[in-house]
């Protein structure tokens, strides 16, 4: 493209900021409007009292695609901020007297699942194998993808690939296939338990999660998650990217199939192009007139949603004894937390659920003498909360880890916050209150997922968790990434 062109990206989460780091390093003028007070999107942060709490991602994996990222623009993950693996990498709590940690080490690792189950080590050996290869064809075939049209998977070699990454068979099939103790089927299957749907109903594609937690690793920035957020915005300003906080986007304008500017307030932003990367939900029915939305109300509807959360940010004084960075519940059962969530939407009766306490692993975050905690528990999208219900299980939530840890948790706590259902839309115009995007499900993968380009007007491109490639941070910066390329494609056609 020969001439410097005017970019407008809405949204400042993982997404938007590395379609504006990509559209500026292409030499274009690029501003960044953002509903909120700073950048970050679900990755914000805030202060309170001497904590830090990170309010939205908590687990780094894919390390390799941070790299990527920075190195592309002239920088590296060692620039920005320090980086820890975790070892173990996390705890696994699956009842009163069985609490499993995860190890860094592989050989380790297969020690863990020789002592549960006899003769597991082989199998699970099999297992990341073929998880790794999935890895490298996702990574290097499918995942930079647009997904405009079957036709970008229409040679021979990638359609072959297609069958081997076991995109036809589900993840529940290929794990129950290879093991049979409900601990170690639990640990392999509950990212998408988590993230986004039944293992039932999940390709074993997504096997690909279990290469990234158990080869690849649990890592953590030191300082918190929100340093990876200022690493991005730093390079990006560095490239003379233009940030705008405070600013909501309310519209945007189109002329002859085209957009022409983003309305924010009584300011009319012209522009060649926009990256929508806030909800896309959100950006089609509220900022789009219908006649050029890709989809209606009906079509998001039908979709597939993973969890909302309720999640509580706590600081506290002392130690928490029994407790990793890192720490999963399991301690209730699978079977009615999916039923729960994904068959009969309704609240959990007794949930599983996770806590943080980055203190463990980070002085940075809480003062001397303190804990930080984040607990989230994963509900069915759509529940809206009530100060009552959320007071119910925060107590409920409280008696387990009280159980667990020992000692008494509730008359230490100095800072208390909350967030559920109507804080994801209120400050995320998120659909339905979802935390993680649409499910995983076969028909909500690569080219089922909603479309990257506005099929009306040529110069709108989305991105983030409710497109291509999908859910999760390193997706959404991909995403971001393959937008900006997109667009940049579109306006010089």
């Amino acid at each position: 493209m020969s001439s410097k062109k005017h970019f407008v990206v809405i949204g400042s989460g993982f997404s938007g900021l590395s379609a504006a780091c990509e559209l500026a390093h292409q030499g274009h003028q690029v501003t960044v409007v953002e509903k909120n007070e700073s950048a970050g999107g679900r990755a914000s942060v805030f202060r309170d009292k001497g904590f830090t709490f990170d309010m939205g991602p908590s687990w780094y994996w894919m390390p390799d695609v941070f790299e990527w990222f920075f190195e592309r623009y002239g920088s590296s993950v060692d620039q920005q901020y320090q980086l820890q693996r975790l070892d173990p990498g996390y705890r696994v709590i699956f009842d009163a007297e069985t609490t499993t940690d995860i190890p860094a080490s592989l050989d380790d690792l297969h020690a863990l699942f020789e002592s549960i189950e006899p003769g597991s080590s082989p199998k699970l050996k099999v297992f990341l194998d073929d998880a790794a290869y999935k890895y490298k064809v996702g990574m290097q075939d499918l995942v930079f993808r647009p997904c405009h049209s079957v036709m970008e998977f229409a040679d021979r070699r990638l359609l072959t690939s297609l069958f081997k990454i076991q995109l036809f068979t589900s993840l529940q099939k290929e794990v129950r296939s290879k093991f049979k103790d409900d601990k170690l089927r639990k640990l392999l299957e509950f990212p998408v338990y988590f993230l986004g749907a039944l293992p039932s109903n999940t390709p074993a594609l997504y096997s690909i999660l279990n290469y990234a937690d158990l080869v690849l690793g649990t890592w953590y920035p030191q300082g918190g998650m929100g340093k990876i957020v200022d690493g991005m915005v730093s390079v990006a300003r560095s490239m003379g990217v233009d940030f705008r906080f405070h600013a909501a986007a309310t519209r945007i304008e189109n002329s002859n199939g085209k957009v022409t500017g983003v309305r924010v307030g009584d300011e009319l932003i012209h522009c060649d192009g926009v990256v929508a990367a806030a909800d896309y939900h959100h950006v089609e029915q509220q900022l789009l007139s219908e006649d050029v939305r890709n989809y209606n109300e009906p079509y998001w509807g039908k979709k597939t949603f993973a969890p909302s959360s309720l999640i509580f940010y706590l600081g506290m004084e002392g130690q928490l004894d029994n407790l990793l960075h890192h720490n999963l519940f399991f301690d209730r059962s699978f079977e009615q937390f999916a039923d729960e969530i994904y068959t009969h939407p309704r609240w959990p009766e007794d949930p599983l659920f996770y806590t943080c306490v980055p203190s463990k692993t980070d002085a940075t975050v809480a003062p001397e003498g303190h804990e930080n905690m984040f607990i989230l528990i994963p509900v069915a999208p759509g529940l809206k909360e009530t100060p009552a219900l959320k007071e119910k299980y925060y107590q409920q939530i409280m008696d387990r880890l009280e159980a667990h840890c020992g000692h008494s948790i509730r008359d230490r706590v100095v800072v208390k916050h909350d967030f559920a259902y109507s804080d994801f839309v209120g400050r995320y115009n998120s659909f339905k209150g979802n935390a993680y995007g649409l499910a995983n499900t076969l028909f909500q993968t690569a080219v089922f997922k909603p479309r990257m380009r506005n099929n009306k007007l040529s110069n709108l491109f989305y991105a983030g968790q409710l497109t291509v490639p999908g859910p999760g941070v390193p997706p959404s910066i991909i995403s971001g990434n393959v937008a900006a390329g997109e667009l940049m494609k579109a306006v010089s056609a």
